[in-house]
């Protein structure tokens, strides 16, 4: 048990860091949202945005974690502290390379990559070429940010989790300052963006230095380890790749204003960021947290802790996810207008957002369980499995977005991409089943079925609060007041439900707390 207490503090770590992060994200939305609404500007800097967060996914997520990670844990246990050094500025110089060119050419190709991405803005061009513009300042970003998420593997890798994990702050602070210094306009948004990157790359300088890494320029890149982590690192950005080309076709879909409605890029965006917050916080903290333990673990000759260490994460992720989710669905009116409803932010900005966000919430935990899915099969350096599943929920997205969005209008989309999320997940957690002999798989059914019920009173209790205390009329103070009120009466009633339905992880999450160890099963 001294593993997940291991485990359970760097999660802690992480979690307070993206705790952090998404509470200024959630500030930096409300100032974009106020300020723009669902309209051009705010649909500009999603797609200009989008583009970088693309590579940052490949680099952070997906190379990082992929790759980097397992290989420099195993690198810096079997060889010298001078021999790691040296394969870290070898993987670096080789990602300045590769960086350089790919900024150039986005650049270059900014015109092309907005047409690709949002053949809606088309018919728009004033909207086209404000995007245009907007992407190519934005687009250095991406060197910046990919060597952040570099530094952050890195120091993950020697088991240092606080600076990468509060890093991204930086980012938030910074656009929400110059936003507010130039007001309405995009200049704002794009200098935010780039002094921010600049700061979260250099916060962790300091450390690495610390920690004993010298810059140096070494071009040899016929260093096995760097040859293992192309390796696994190809077909992870494969994975990467099919995912963000997943969240594209959302995009290129909400594009089609004739068909979805004015402001479906926007309304796709902030949704997506309520989503995030609990996913991010929770689950990629989790994920990021469990990957050394695994990778240490599958090393062994049997499965047993490996399997362990997979119950713990899928059924700590149900009992955090699945209440989030059932009250993000019954609750999705009463957040957005709460957060988001003032200035340019309207309420048909509230009711498209609104109904995004519910659809949203149906594939929430999905994504959370497909987190740690992932990070298992990665451990077992099988990256190949997930890129082959993310192309299947990528076909499968495609096709329900096309069917769904007549009905449904942007609806449709958010729900599309849920159902293929959903599929995709079940297929994962099969196939890696069978690989592990996943022993401890009928825990993780008994423990979902549990959460799920107490997740689904929860949800009737918040509906019935809801109707009865909160206006969407109301001023912003109100508002907010009466949803917080909402959220703690929900999450007593949860607590309720979890020792009515005879929930387990809540008496192990309890026991961690208050005596800082996870209780042994019985």
């Amino acid at each position: 048990m001294s593993t997940h207490r291991s485990v359970i503090k760097s999660a802690g770590i992480i979690g307070l860091g993206t705790l952090t992060s998404r509470i200024l994200g959630f500030i930096r939305d409300v100032v974009i949202a106020r300020l723009f609404g669902v309209y051009s500007y705010a649909q500009a800097f999603v797609i200009a945005f989008k583009i970088p967060n693309l590579f940052r996914d490949f680099v952070g997520e997906g190379a990082a974690n992929a790759a980097l990670v397992p290989v420099f844990s195993e690198y810096r246990q079997k060889h010298s502290k001078e021999e790691f050094w040296e394969l870290a500025n070898i993987v670096l110089n080789l990602f300045l390379v590769i960086l350089a060119v790919i900024v150039l050419l986005g650049v270059i190709l900014a015109p092309l990559v907005v047409r690709m991405i949002a053949p809606g803005f088309i018919e728009d061009p004033e909207k086209l070429a404000i995007t245009i513009k907007l992407t190519r300042i934005i687009f250095p970003y991406l060197l910046l940010v990919c060597l952040a998420a570099y530094c952050t593997a890195l120091l993950n890798s020697l088991k240092h989790f606080a600076v990468p994990a509060f890093a991204p702050c930086l980012l938030n602070v910074s656009v929400i300052i110059f936003v507010l210094l130039f007001n309405s306009g995009i200049r704002g948004l794009a200098t935010g963006i780039l002094v921010g990157g600049f700061l979260q790359l250099g916060a962790q300088i300091p450390v690495l230095y610390k920690k004993g890494f010298r810059l140096r320029f070494l071009w040899r890149f016929k260093h096995p380890a760097a040859r293992l982590i192309r390796r696994l690192m190809l077909p992870r950005l494969l994975s990467s790749s099919i995912y963000q080309v997943n969240n594209f076709v959302d995009s290129i879909f909400g594009s089609l204003a004739r068909i979805v409605g004015e402001g479906g890029v926007a309304g796709l965006y902030f949704a997506y960021r309520i989503i995030l917050f609990p996913l991010g916080i929770f689950t990629h903290s989790l994920s990021q947290a469990l990957l050394p333990t695994l990778s240490a673990q599958a090393l062994l000759e049997t499965h047993d802790k490996l399997n362990q260490s997979l119950s713990f994460g899928l059924r700590m992720t149900s009992f955090v996810i699945l209440p989030a989710s059932v009250a993000l669905m019954v609750l999705s009116g009463p957040i957005i207008s709460a957060i988001f409803q003032g200035g340019m932010f309207d309420s048909y900005s509230a009711m498209v957002t609104s109904r995004i966000l519910f659809f949203y919430s149906f594939g929430m935990i999905a994504y959370a369980q497909k987190r740690i899915l992932q990070s298992c099969f990665f451990a077992l350096k099988d990256t190949w499995t997930p890129a082959k599943i993310a192309f299947i929920a990528l076909v499968l997205n495609v096709a329900f977005n096309a069917l769904l969005m007549f009905p449904l209008k942007i609806a449709g989309i958010a729900l599309g991409t849920s159902i293929s999320g959903l599929i995709s997940c079940t297929i994962l957690f099969v196939i890696l089943k069978k690989k592990i002999r996943f022993s401890s798989a009928g825990e993780v059914y008994i423990s979902f079925i549990r959460i799920l019920a107490a997740s689904a009173s929860m949800g009737f209790v918040c509906y019935f609060i809801s109707r009865a205390i909160y206006s969407a009329q109301g001023p912003t103070y109100l508002r907010l007041v009466s949803l917080g009120v909402i959220v703690i009466l929900g999450l007593f009633s949860y607590i309720v439900f979890c020792l009515l339905f005879g929930v387990r992880e809540l008496r192990q999450l309890w026991g961690w707390i208050k005596k800082r160890e996870i209780p042994h099963e019985d």
